[in-house]
């Protein structure tokens, strides 16, 4: 699919993180030698951040701005692609398919996802995703 390019937001359609919107960090239209059908290597929000007011004291702030991401490579049928891009820079060297074969790949992959995606949100850019999908 010429639209699935990285930077792509999507919405999860199946399995645990259905509902979740997630950006494509890497697509494979053709498939690949371990999965022969179209799918992305896709990062999102599994616990977004809890709303904050001015009343709150700073380490309750803090911890309620926490997001907890998650990395994973999914099948084209499973993502809903959006008219949405984020420009989020995701370093590739970390965040690929081998990477997150093992657990230790994947827990650093999840990291890196985490700062990029919590400064992201601590800017107060792309606010509309950092925020749970109603429906």
């Amino acid at each position: 699919m010429r639209f699935m390019k990285a930077g792509r937001v999507v919405i999860v359609l199946n399995g645990r993180y259905a509902g979740r919107k997630a950006i494509v960090i890497k697509n494979y239209d053709d498939g690949a030698s371990d999965r022969q059908y179209g799918h992305a290597l896709v990062t999102g929000i599994d616990k977004y951040p809890l709303p904050v007011t001015k009343s709150m004291g700073k380490n309750k702030r803090v911890k309620r701005c926490k997001i907890k991401p998650f990395v994973k490579v999914m099948n084209y049928n499973h993502l809903m692609p959006t008219r949405y891009i984020v420009d989020i820079p995701f370093d590739t060297n970390v965040v690929n398919k081998n990477a997150i074969k093992d657990p230790s790949g994947k827990n650093k992959a999840r990291t890196n996802v985490k700062s990029k995606l919590e400064t992201r949100y601590k800017l107060g850019k792309n606010k509309w995703f950092f925020h749970k999908l109603r429906f």
